[in-house]
């Protein structure tokens, strides 16, 4: 398996640079995920980091390597999108219904 060094900022991580395993298209994963054990016994609290580009080349602004932003709320990242998948949240006007 290939591997790419990647910098990462904010977070406990902040300023470290780690190998991390590129996918079958070559880029890192658009998430990375950091479990920090609890010293109490407790559940491990789970850092997040977010995939954003390094840098654009000057002619054609194509990506030039990855890092990856420390997220603090976290959350769970998007979700695959298929054409065929319902949105998640719909309106729920009437088409008929001329108001807002």
């Amino acid at each position: 398996m290939k591997s790419e060094d990647t910098p990462f900022e904010g977070g406990p991580l902040d300023g470290r640079v780690l190998p991390v395993l590129l996918g079958l298209t070559g880029h890192p994963p658009k998430t990375y995920s950091v479990p920090v054990p609890d010293a109490a016994g407790g559940p491990p609290t789970v850092h997040v980091y977010r995939r954003v580009p390094r840098g654009h080349s000057k002619r054609l602004g194509l990506v030039r390597g990855w890092k990856y932003r420390y997220d603090p709320e976290g959350g769970p990242g998007e979700r695959l999108r298929w054409p065929w998948s319902k949105p998640d949240s719909a309106p729920s006007r009437k088409p008929d219904d001329t108001t807002g």
